[in-house]
């Protein structure tokens, strides 16, 4: 017989932090004799940024270090160890092919500046390994759609309209092995200490008061679809401002791979079939086509999504008043509706989809104060905080990106039609800040 070597696959998980419907678990089980994983909490993800914001704030890192707890938990059900570690993954990942022979590794295909060169350092010193990548975090996965990057339209409308008419959306992945295998992990997750936090607890009115993981994210799809069928109701109170279920609340765990957009989607599919399909089932997915399009976009734009003219290249007069930026922050400008929901970003690292359209506005409309400080703070508080996303919705708000009619929010008009008794207001003006 000959000797025919076995195979080491190592996954390196991103924002890819589940085992239900994920690409690279899914073929590096298939295709080697032993699967480890490896996570980093890479220092700079929590250092300060050019504009001086932390650029990941607690309430992100504390949902991150409760997912990687879970992910932990999942991966070791299927005895495949995830390694974690509170370094770069350029240190990282070498000393790991070398200790354990890796032949190959698995990861999401990211395409962002910062990731980008991540990718690069670690590839230079891993020459020898098969190197395995997957576009993984899409509805619509970019083999199935009918443009090419380059092609991708301005306008959302007309992309939602072909690819809903052009193209289809994947199954999901089933993992249904369990790998006869015993490695040894005295690795530890840090804690939120170790990240440079103190400890806290959740806000008592906060609108997200749940916690990170796959099985966090698969139990609210479940209350949300089938317990309280309140997914039949989305689009009448998804403009909602207080409370829990307003809203599907899903965007934290999409945002790091929790749950995939595909499992989503099948669940409403499943939910239309058995109870009710109408306005609001379809308009879940609609939201979450709006998120695939702000994927493309980044791909076809690149760094251009960061830059101060954003995709359109447009030169306005940008202003950097501090004074102005510290009361945004702080819930002190001349709009109570405004300050509200600062207030609530500020103690819950949360802020609904209408808020976040009218304090953006009211930051690069009215303020007329650079978009990119605005993106940036979103980017250290929002526990959701997702690159394309959140660059994607700041160039529209603010006059620079994909909105056709390059529209000003009226503050007080919004304040009367979606907190029409002051409800909100109420809730975070009486509140004292940190």
């Amino acid at each position: 017989m000959p000797n025919i070597k076995s195979k080491t696959g190592l996954i390196w998980f991103k924002n890819n932090l589940r085992v239900k419907d994920n690409a690279c678990l899914y073929n590096a089980i298939k295709k080697n004799d032993t699967v480890i994983a490896v996570y980093c909490f890479d220092p700079r993800d929590y250092a300060t940024t050019p504009f001086g914001f932390k650029k990941t704030e607690k309430f992100r890192a504390q949902f991150l270090v409760e997912t990687i707890a879970s992910l932990k938990t999942k991966l070791n059900a299927i005895h495949i160890p995830l390694f974690v570690y509170l370094e770069k993954p350029e240190t990282v990942i070498p000393q790991i092919k070398k200790t354990y022979k890796v032949d190959n590794l698995y990861l999401q295909k990211e395409w962002t500046q910062e990731e980008t060169e991540v990718y690069k350092k670690v590839c230079e010193q891993i020459k020898d390994v098969q190197i395995s990548s997957y576009y993984d975090q899409f509805l619509y996965h970019p083999e199935d759609i009918s443009f090419d990057f380059q092609s991708i339209p301005k306008i959302f409308t007309e992309f939602r309209k072909n690819i809903e008419k052009f193209s289809s959306v994947r199954q999901s992945l089933t993992i249904d092995t369990e790998l006869n295998q015993k490695i040894e992990n005295k690795t530890k997750i840090p804690t939120l200490e170790d990240l440079g936090f103190k400890s806290f607890t959740s806000h008592k009115n906060s609108a997200f008061p749940f916690k990170g993981g796959e099985d966090e994210a698969l139990n609210r799809l479940n209350y949300y679809f089938f317990e309280s069928k309140k997914l039949g109701f989305y689009k009448k109170t998804r403009n909602g401002l207080v409370g829990t279920d307003f809203s599907s609340k899903f965007s934290p765990w999409l945002a790091n791979g929790s749950i995939s957009p595909k499992t989503i989607y099948w669940n409403i599919k499943s939910f239309e079939k058995n109870h009710i399909k109408n306005e609001s089932t379809y308009w879940l997915i609609f939201e979450l086509i709006w998120r695939d399009y702000f994927k493309y976009i980044s791909l076809k734009h690149g760094n251009n999504i960061f830059k101060i003219g954003g995709i359109l290249n447009k030169s306005y007069e940008w202003k950097s008043s501090n004074s102005l930026i510290t009361k945004w922050i702080e819930g002190k400008t001349t709009e109570p509706f405004v300050n509200a929901n600062m207030i609530e970003l500020k103690k819950t690292g949360w802020m609904s989809n209408r808020g976040r359209q009218n304090v953006a506005s009211y930051f690069a409309k009215n303020l007329k104060l650079d978009w990119r400080i605005g993106a940036s703070y979103f980017e250290s508080m929002l526990i959701d905080y997702d690159v394309h996303s959140n660059y994607g919705n700041w160039m529209y708000v603010s006059g620079v990106g994909n909105d056709p009619r390059d529209r000003t929010f009226n503050i007080k008009l919004q304040a009367e039609r979606y907190d029409s008794n002051g409800k909100f207001q109420n809730l975070w003006l009486q509140e004292t800040l940190f």
